[in-house]
């Protein structure tokens, strides 16, 4: 049997299977080219974390990409965000990780953020759109957005070599440069007086802040 053909054409099959951590977006539905709906509400279909000490994230915008996609926080859908009438594509370099949110998990207005679901930035291989993936903290790039308060969780997945990281220390040891380039990206791409960092915080503040986000959603 000629295996390599075989191969060739189950791969793109099985490259989403192998992605260690993550729930398969099969399931998701298209209705339209801005819109994808999830077998589960996105918000509040899924716990924050899981019984073994992970977090959920749901992917909105995959590493390395633009185009500005959020949860809805009413259906649950995943929608690209319209800005002016058109699809908002972020103008400039794609982004430095798998982003996203926890479910969930609410920043309320009153407390100094967003009144957003929690942030994540997942770093490592893009992950695709719409897919929920487990992860573990890192720590958190701490950010201003207009005086409101828009922190950024940074987590690994396992099967990602990002995965020997269990701390911030651990990263910059490892992987030198990449908090470096995270941390810049985020305050650069909304351009002059878009976001600005008061710094770091360990994987304890990140934990902390989930926790916090978790009982403000459910005293909501």
């Amino acid at each position: 049997m000629r295996l390599a053909p075989l191969m060739r054409r189950l791969l793109p099959l099985l490259v989403p299977l192998l992605i260690l951590g993550c729930a398969s977006p099969r399931g998701l539905q298209a209705p339209d080219d801005y819109t994808l709906i999830g077998p589960q509400h996105m918000l509040e279909g899924y716990p924050a974390r899981n019984e073994d000490g992970t977090v959920n994230v749901v992917v909105e915008i995959p590493t390395g990409t633009t185009a500005k996609w959020e949860v809805d926080k009413t259906d649950g859908s995943l929608r690209w965000e319209f800005r002016n009438g058109v699809p908002r594509v972020v103008q400039y370099l794609g982004y430095p990780g798998n982003y996203g949110m926890v479910p969930r998990t609410l920043l309320a207005v009153e407390d100094g953020g967003d009144g957003d679901p929690l942030d994540v930035l997942v770093i490592g291989d893009p992950v695709e759109r719409g897919t929920v993936v487990r992860v573990n903290l890192l720590g958190v790039l701490r950010l201003l957005d207009g005086g409101e308060v828009d922190d950024k969780l940074i987590a690994v997945v396992d099967g990602h070599p990002f995965q020997t990281a269990k701390s911030l220390e651990d990263l910059q040891r490892s992987f030198p440069g990449v908090t470096t380039i995270i941390e810049t990206w985020f305050t650069s791409y909304k351009g002059p007086g878009g976001l600005t960092s008061s710094g770091w915080g360990e994987a304890a503040d990140a934990y902390s802040i989930l926790d916090a986000a978790i009982a403000t959603y459910g005293a909501r």
